[in-house]
C-alpha cells in the first residue's frame, strides 16, 4: 500500500517508527513497513446544530456525553423558555413556544452513551411552507431580501455564496439559530451539575445604562427562578434605567445593544491548559461566546478595566488558610477576582467570569442606506421582524456556550463512559487538590 506524502505533514520519528499527523488521523509506519491508521478527535464532546429561521424546525446534536447523566425535559423546556424572555424582544417571541422533542440519546430519563439529537419545530413554518419550500416551487411566492442590511451577514453571505440575494444567507445566519444552542447547553449544564458546577447570567449594561455594584451568584438563582423577565438585571434601579434605553429605541425606530456576563460557579482548578494555544481554557470561552449572533467583543474577569491600570493592582493576591474553613477545592485564597477565574488557560477555582459585548440588532424599523441587489442602486436596506433588545435573551445563549466548553474540558480532564466513572474519577481528583 502506497501513501503519498503531502507537502504540509509534519513527519515525527520515533526510533524506527514514522508518525505522520494529520488533520483528525495519525498515519504510523511500524519498523517492518506496515501501515496504520488511528483516528481521534480531540475534543469528547462534541456539537452542532441545523435548521433555517423559518425553516420546518431546528436540530441540535449533542455527541460525546457518558451514560447515566439525569436529562429532565422540563429543565430543557426552561432554558428555552428563558431565552425568549425580556423587554425589547420582537413579535416571533409571541408566535414560538419552543420545546426540544428528543429524538435519540436518552431513555428513561438519563443519557445512555449515545448522541443525543433534539428537535425544535418552528410555528412559524406554516407561514412560509411555499416561499421556502425544499423543492422549486413556485417563484412567485419567494420572499427575496433584495437590499443587504448593514452589520448583518447578508452582503458578506450572499457574495461567499454567490447567491442572488440575501434570502438564505438571513435564514441560517439568523440569531434563531440559538435555540438550538440553548437546547444543547441546557444537556450541558445537566452534565455539570452532576458535579456540582453551576452556570448563569445577568445583564450588566443595556445602552449607556450600567449596573455598577457587584452581584452574588445567590442572586442569580434568584433571577433564573423568576417566572416574569424585564431586562436580567439584579439592580432594579438599574433595571428601569435599562428600560428606558429600550423605550428610547422604540420611539425612535432603532435598536440598542449592551453586555451581558456569565458566571461559572464551582468550577474546580485544572480545566484546559497552557500546553497548546488552542487548548487554552479561556481561549475556548471566548470562541464559543464570541460565535454567538450580535456579540462583537468578549472580555474574561476584569481584562478591559485591568488593561489600563498598574500591574500591582491588576492581580489577585494569593493566600493560605489552614483551616478547612469551607474552601471549595484547597486552601488557597484569592483576594480578588480580576482573571475571571482562569490563569494561564487553566481555570483556577475562582468563578469563571465571561462577559459578551451585543452590538444593536441591525435590522432597523428605519433602515439605513443600501444598494439593491439586482440593479446597484441605492435603497433602503430590507426590513424583517426583529427584536429592538435582545441582551438578557444573548446571555442565556452564553450561559448555554460557557456550559458546552466546560462540560468538554471536564469530560477530557476527568474521562469516564458513564455517570458513575466519571465521578468517580472527579471525586479522586477533588481529593488530590485537597491534599496538595
Amino acid at each position: 500500500m502506497r501513501y503519498s506524502i503531502i507537502d504540509n505533514l509534519r513527519r515525527i520519528v520515533y526510533n524506527t517508527i514514522t508518525v505522520i499527523p494529520t488533520c483528525n488521523e495519525w498515519l504510523i509506519r511500524y519498523p517492518k513497513g506496515e501501515i496504520g491508521l488511528f483516528r481521534y478527535n480531540r475534543q469528547m464532546l462534541r456539537f452542532f446544530t441545523a435548521g433555517e429561521s423559518h425553516g420546518e424546525a431546528l436540530i441540535a446534536n449533542v455527541s460525546g456525553l457518558p451514560a447515566g447523566i439525569p436529562v429532565s425535559e422540563d429543565y430543557i423546556a426552561r432554558e428555552l423558555w428563558r431565552r425568549q424572555q425580556g423587554y425589547g424582544r420582537g413579535g416571533r417571541m409571541r408566535i414560538e413556544r419552543d420545546h426540544a422533542r428528543i429524538l435519540s440519546g436518552v431513555r428513561h430519563g438519563r443519557t445512555i452513551g449515545s448522541p443525543i439529537a433534539m428537535l425544535i419545530e418552528n410555528r412559524d413554518w406554516q407561514n412560509w411552507q411555499e416561499a421556502l419550500p425544499v423543492g422549486a416551487g413556485e417563484p412567485g411566492k419567494h420572499r427575496a431580501v433584495n437590499s443587504p442590511r448593514p452589520g448583518h451577514a447578508d452582503l458578506a453571505g450572499a457574495l461567499k455564496y454567490n447567491l442572488p440575494e440575501a434570502r438564505y444567507v438571513l435564514e441560517r445566519a439568523s440569531a434563531r439559530e440559538s435555540t438550538a444552542r440553548v437546547a444543547a447547553g441546557a444537556v450541558a449544564k445537566q452534565l455539570l451539575s452532576a458535579l456540582g458546577v453551576e452556570v448563569l447570567s445577568h445583564v450588566v449594561r443595556v445602552g449607556r445604562a450600567v449596573l455598577t455594584r457587584p452581584v452574588a451568584f445567590d442572586e442569580l438563582r434568584t433571577m433564573a427562578g423568576r417566572d416574569e423577565v424585564l431586562l436580567s438585571c439584579a439592580d432594579e434601579e438599574s433595571e428601569q434605567r435599562m428600560k428606558a434605553e429600550v423605550d428610547t429605541a422604540l420611539r425612535t425606530g432603532d435598536t440598542v445593544g449592551g453586555v451581558f456576563e456569565v458566571v461559572a460557579h464551582h468550577v474546580p482548578p485544572g480545566l484546559g491548559t497552557y500546553a497548546n494555544w488552542d487548548e487554552r481554557l479561556d481561549g475556548r470561552l471566548a470562541a464559543a461566546v464570541m460565535s454567538i449572533q450580535a456579540v462583537k467583543a468578549v472580555e474574561i474577569g476584569d481584562g478591559v478595566q485591568i488593561a489600563s491600570t498598574p500591574g500591582s493592582q491588576a492581580q489577585d493576591e494569593i493566600g493560605y488558610r489552614r483551616e478547612d474553613g469551607g474552601a471549595q477545592f484547597t486552601g488557597f485564597t484569592r483576594a480578588g477576582n480580576h482573571a475571571g477565574g482562569v490563569e494561564g488557560g487553566v481555570s483556577n477555582g475562582c468563578d469563571i467570569v465571561v462577559r459578551g459585548y451585543l452590538k444593536p440588532i441591525s435590522t432597523l424599523r428605519r433602515p439605513l442606506e443600501s444598494v439593491d441587489f439586482a440593479t446597484r442602486e441605492p435603497v433602503k436596506a430590507a426590513y424583517e421582524r426583529s427584536d429592538v433588545c435582545a441582551v438578557p435573551a444573548a446571555g442565556v445563549v452564553g450561559e448555554s456556550m460557557v456550559a458546552l466548553v466546560l462540560a468538554a474540558a471536564a469530560l477530557e480532564k476527568f474521562g469516564g463512559d458513564s455517570l458513575t466513572e466519571l465521578s468517580r474519577n472527579y471525586q479522586g481528583y477533588c481529593e488530590q487538590l485537597r491534599r496538595f
